[in-house]
């Protein structure tokens, strides 16, 4: 797909370090700038894998859903998240409940799902008082940066997400698949290649392999496209980590990563994930006000610790095709 780009956006401000800025005057009304533009704003997503606009003067959650609305009008239903969130309105969401004093390090938005959003939306109405940035880093050239063999296995194999959803951490299966019912639950994971095991005490157990290096659906460039760094148990703040391990165990950890047919990836492999990330990331602290629009599969993301309130909406469009992966065996899909 291609977006026609009106003469007014010419000017994107770049600096090493930086997402690509874009200084804007509303004169008061995001929303009619962001109708009359969003085709302009797509290709520069396109074109830089993400856009920092400032100027906006996004004040409230009601003005800035509508913003992201103009902007992508078909917005997701957010499902299998990992975090809870708050529905704003319909497809505009907080940001993930995370513990402010720990980083949400890099990674691709449902990425481990079967049809991830090509498009994330980010509007901050309240900026922290220090750190809490949207932080983002080049797909393409992370994996180029990465050994040949890691990345030859991983797109051989492709990776593996096995879940345990209970009330302690993540968010419990009503709340991440939009429903108790049990048998809407395991209609959607047969539909999207989830294998998945109701436990004696009512919990639920779930895999999923999906492809690691993807091709953007514009381009064709080679991406890499996972959150196998991010929801991987040497990720978890240690003491978390041991915590939930004496409680539920090293295999019902509520999420982890593995290789694609099953080994365990060790704590080396995920500090050389985190450590190619962190070469290749660019910052801008938030403004209130400030909205980023981001390419999902060229462009990884993550939120740095903050101190303060700190409130950026999210929301996401676009769903990608499906891409296919073997299914992992071992538990139920149908």
């Amino acid at each position: 797909m291609s977006y026609p780009t009106p003469v007014s956006l010419h000017n994107v401000e770049l600096h090493p370090g930086k997402p690509p800025i874009l200084h804007v005057d509303t004169a008061d009304d995001a929303p009619a700038w962001a109708a009359e533009h969003h085709r302009a704003l797509r290709t520069l997503v396109t074109e830089h894998g993400a856009v920092l606009i400032r100027g906006l003067r996004l004040r409230d959650a009601e003005r800035a859903g509508d913003a992201l609305h103009r902007l992508a009008p078909a917005l997701m239903t957010d499902k299998e998240s990992f975090a809870p969130r708050r529905t704003y309105t319909p497809g505009v969401y907080s940001s993930s409940a995370w513990p402010p004093n720990q980083p949400m390090c890099m990674h691709h938005e449902l990425s481990y799902t079967l049809r991830p959003p090509g498009l994330m939306l980010f509007a901050c109405l309240t900026a922290p008082t220090t750190g809490g940035a949207t932080a983002i880093a080049d797909a393409a050239t992370v994996l180029e940066a990465l050994p040949s063999d890691l990345v030859h296995r991983f797109e051989q194999e492709g990776w593996l997400l096995s879940r345990t959803y209970n009330d302690e951490i993540g968010v419990p299966y009503g709340e991440a698949f939009g429903t108790d019912d049990r048998r809407a639950i395991e209609d959607h994971c047969r539909t999207a290649g989830i294998e998945f095991d109701w436990q004696p005490d009512g919990s639920l157990c779930t895999r999923q392999r999906r492809p690691a290096v993807t091709a953007h659906p514009v381009t064709g460039r080679r991406c890499w496209f996972n959150q196998i760094a991010f929801l991987n148990e040497w990720t978890i703040d240690p003491e978390i980590r041991d915590y939930l391990i004496d409680v539920h165990g090293a295999e019902s950890l509520p999420f982890n990563t593995r290789f694609g047919g099953g080994d365990t990836i060790g704590p080396d492999i995920i500090q050389l994930l985190n450590d190619t990330y962190a070469a290749h990331t660019a910052r801008e602290p938030w403004r209130a006000g400030d909205l980023m629009l981001v390419d999902n599969v060229r462009t990884a993301h993550s939120r740095e610790a903050f101190q303060g309130p700190r409130e950026v909406l999210v929301a996401m469009a676009e769903p990608l095709s499906p891409v296919p992966c073997p299914p992992t065996g071992g538990m139920s899909a149908g």
